[in-house]
């Protein structure tokens, strides 16, 4: 396998990524060789991951996974890439490094991977996501630099992390919330399902208010949802929603654009019967999306 690896087969996921080998524990001389194989490294020649998408360790849980291991010993190797001679990275396993180092061990079996930055940053990206408990807000993270950094589109992302594109969108979006909003899902104070709602809510302000009663008031998710629902039927200055709207027609129109753009489509007329259709938009692929609808 050459140092320059060509991007797996879409839809081979993370087993084109990280096919296993059965275990080895090769000598000294022949460590430059090693690929796809495991063995006992010591901890002082294995350095942290800077592309590790967790950015919080719990130091509780690093304790009771320390002490699993001291009972059990470690199941699964991490995995990490060789640097140099005695020099190795992580790929995916540093709760497992961390929890060894805080028990003295001086060695830990590993798995030992070839592989340039791109694709380490999309090994340890992948394998995080799949395999370690990250919050929102950091597989929202992860998502995006998979996209941004390792060229991946949304449906390639998709089949890579075994999620389907709605589901991988609806983290995206998170990443447009306020930063407080933001915090708060990370620190777990508001739930996923508060934040999708809060985020059909164009105007920051308002995503704010919401944010704000929801903490205060405790407010279940189908609260906020109403709440949104108010805004989003609220019109702008100078249009009123049609009062067309009451018609059957006119709603089964509404309805029909909705579901045909796969967002929710609004109707505003004026006095003078002028007026607009709205379709919002929550990315740029979102965008794109709806604009091959428009002109196949």
């Amino acid at each position: 396998m050459s140092d320059k690896m060509k991007k797996p087969a879409m839809g081979r996921g993370l087993s084109a990524l990280l096919s296993d080998a059965p275990p080895s524990h090769p000598s000294t001389e022949e460590a430059s060789n090693l690929v796809n194989s495991v063995s006992e490294l010591p901890l002082e020649e294995i350095e942290a991951n800077a592309a590790q998408p967790r950015t919080y360790f719990d130091d509780e849980a690093l304790k009771e996974l320390a002490e699993s291991i001291k009972v059990q010993g470690i199941i699964q190797p991490i995995t990490v890439r060789r640097l140099s001679e005695k020099e190795y990275q992580i790929i995916s396993g540093e709760r497992r490094f961390r929890a060894s180092k805080i028990l003295g061990l001086k060695t830990i079996p590993a798995y030992i991977r070839t592989a340039d930055d791109q694709q380490m940053l999309e090994m340890a990206l992948i394998e995080n996501i799949q395999r370690e408990n990250l919050n929102a807000i950091e597989i929202s993270l992860s998502y995006q630099r998979l996209i941004s950094e390792c060229n991946l589109k949304q449906e390639e992302l998709g089949e890579r992390v075994g999620k389907n594109r709605t589901t991988v969108n609806n983290y995206l979006r998170l990443l447009r919330l306020p930063p407080v909003i933001q915090a708060s899902i990370r620190d777990q104070k508001l739930s996923m399902g508060h934040a999708r709602a809060i985020i059909n809510v164009e105007k920051t302000e308002d995503q704010l208010a919401i944010f704000k009663k929801v903490l205060n008031e405790e407010l279940s998710v189908r609260k906020v949802e109403d709440l949104v629902r108010a805004i989003a039927n609220k019109p702008e200055k100078g249009l009123k929603k049609s009062k067309s709207a009451e018609n059957v027609e006119l709603k089964q129109l509404q309805s029909r654009l909705s579901s045909h753009f796969g967002t929710k489509i609004n109707i505003y007329t004026n006095e003078h019967l002028k007026g607009e259709i709205k379709i919002p938009f929550v990315s740029k692929d979102d965008l794109n999306r709806i604009l091959e609808i428009i002109n196949p």
